[in-house]
């Protein structure tokens, strides 16, 4: 019994020296530290967080060469501090994953309201405020009326459209055009903004900007300097091919009664422009379309005539009598068209008509008194020239 014990004593002494040198290491691994493992297969182990790592791995944990840095041992594996970069550290220090990450209630879905501070900060975010282009972009217009020389390329893709409201910043007009310099509203289809010639470039370049651009307007030719045009937000609106037909003929109505005030004004221009808007909607709809296509292509040949463009008054006045032979306003204006450009036959022909429905109409035999002199000088003329190259 006795020797027994003395073997017992024998060997737990011998288990208590075996284990002491692991006990004085400070690189021994703390396996109460390290997250929850379960066996996944011979060689390695899965970590909860489902980080793999090798046995050969947590050997090397334990065997640290002397003189390195013996802090790693309390770092849980698989979480290096010095391979995450900085930004990375800070944004896990400071978010809360119980708490979810929501912005600003205040800020969402604000409209621009009165234009107070910088408009430009309710159509773009904080990280997406756009930079001046290096070179800048220069777009031509399609029908040659204006070219756009973009600074400041916008956000999105949307453009306004009919009806949309726009928050515009415009600066370096020239005087006298009508429009407001500074922040403003502009409605495009509506207003008496788009009466000048200025007015009318404006809302054309407007249609072709997006959210946030900023662009030079300049005029064919170079004669004007160019306008600086700056897109801070817009309300969504229609396209022509969105509108009912009720929609068109309304706005084209509107158009018309513009466009006769305009005229009885003495502006023809703007006037024209009116009547040309008026037009181009109601082309879109179904043949054989409303009788006021006829009035406004009537309409149009007048101030054509007062624009001195005989030869674009002759063709209105040729689709008004496409839809009516007799009507006597383009009946008369067509003539005086093709006087203007020489063909004097053709006049005297169409204001012949005029007085055959309208016998007393003295303007037309005034006319055409004119036509019928210049068509007796012209052929007086003719035989002089003969009789020289022949007598």
């Amino acid at each position: 019994m006795a020797g027994h014990v003395q073997r017992y004593s024998e060997d737990r002494q011998r288990c208590r020296s075996e284990t002491e040198p692991l006990k004085s290491t400070p690189q021994s691994l703390n396996l109460e530290s390290l997250p929850k493992m379960e066996r996944k297969s011979q060689g390695s182990l899965k970590l909860a967080s489902s980080t793999l790592i090798g046995e050969k791995d947590i050997l090397q944990q334990q065997e640290v060469p002397p003189g390195l840095d013996s802090s790693r041992e309390d770092r849980p594996l698989g979480l290096d501090p010095g391979a995450l970069p900085a930004e990375a550290l800070s944004a896990a220090a400071d978010s809360d994953p119980l708490t979810p990450q929501t912005e600003d209630p205040q800020g969402l879905d604000r409209a621009p309201a009165g234009m107070r501070g910088d408009p430009l900060l309710h159509c773009r975010s904080s990280n997406e405020i756009a930079e001046p282009l290096q070179s800048p972009i220069l777009w031509h217009c399609p029908d040659g009326s204006f070219v756009k020389r973009i600074m400041v390329q916008g956000q999105g893709l949307d453009k306004p459209k009919g009806g949309s409201q726009c928050q515009v910043l415009v600066s370096g007009l020239p005087p006298g055009v009508g429009l407001p310099e500074g922040w403003t509203e502009l409605t495009v289809g509506s207003g008496s903004w788009r009466d000048s010639l200025w007015g009318e470039v404006l809302e054309k370049c407007l249609e072709t900007m997006c959210s946030g651009e900023q662009a030079e307007l300049l005029l064919p030719g170079g004669a004007e300097p160019p306008a600086l045009i700056t897109l801070a937000s817009f309300t969504m609106g229609k396209d022509s091919w969105e509108l009912t037909v009720r929609e068109k003929e309304e706005l084209a109505s509107e158009e018309r009664a513009r466009g006769t005030e305009l005229f009885r004004a003495g502006n023809p221009e703007a006037a024209a422009r009116c009547y040309s808007r008026a037009l181009r909607l109601l082309m879109t709809l179904p043949p054989p379309g409303p009788a006021d296509r006829t009035i406004l292509h009537a309409n149009l040949a007048a101030c054509q005539l007062q624009l001195g463009q005989p030869t674009l008054a002759a063709q209105s006045c040729d689709r008004v009598l496409e839809r009516d032979p007799r009507h006597v306003k383009a009946l008369y204006r067509r003539g005086v068209a093709r006087a203007a450009f020489g063909e004097l036959d053709g006049a005297a022909d169409d204001l012949r008509r005029v007085l055959e429905v309208e016998p007393g109409n003295r303007a037309a035999r005034e006319e055409l008194g004119r036509v019928v002199i210049r068509g007796r000088e012209q052929d007086e003329g003719l035989a002089r020239g003969l009789r020289k190259m022949f007598g």
